[in-house]
């Protein structure tokens, strides 16, 4: 008996199309990429190559516990997006919106304590040392000098266009 594909398979609170494969049906979870996913499907033995609506529940919800605490499968440490924090000092992977969450906060407190990166982000210019001559000059006009909206006046007794 063939086991029926969903169209869409809800995820770590992420909506992902049944269509997909494993392996990148994973990387639509904000905050799991293309290594991840390949650890996850290695740490539990998945086939990378089948669809994702065609999981079991009891996969699904293996790979939930997969993401919510990778260390229970002995992922390396060195995939994981949040190694040694600042405030706990742990490795953790986040997803979703505590990791949007947290981005926001470390954004924050470089602005608060005005590193280099921090001053970059308040100016919104590349943080990430990309030169700025030629790129990144949108809403700004350089070199542009527009033209007063009021017509100018004419003079009386000149050019206007008949002779006496």
């Amino acid at each position: 008996m063939a086991q029926e594909t969903k169209a869409l398979l809800r995820l770590a609170n992420t909506d992902i199309k049944g269509e997909k494969t494993v392996l990148y049906g994973l990387t639509k979870i904000y905050g799991v990429g293309p290594s991840f996913s390949n650890a996850i499907c290695e740490s539990i033995k998945l086939d990378k190559t089948m669809k994702i609506g065609n999981l079991s529940e009891a996969q699904v919800t293996e790979i939930e516990e997969v993401i919510a605490n990778p260390a229970s499968k002995n992922i390396p440490v060195w995939i994981l997006n949040r190694r040694f924090d600042m405030d706990t000092g742990e490795d953790t992977h986040l997803t979703g919106p505590k990791l949007k969450l947290r981005k926001e906060f470390d954004i924050r407190r470089m602005k608060k304590i005005k590193s280099y990166k921090g001053v970059r982000h308040m100016f919104n210019l590349p943080v990430r040392g990309q030169r700025t001559k030629g790129n990144f000059r949108k809403g700004r006009s350089v070199g542009v000098v527009k033209k007063s909206a009021t017509p100018q006046k004419k003079s009386a007794g000149a050019s206007s266009g008949k002779k006496k």
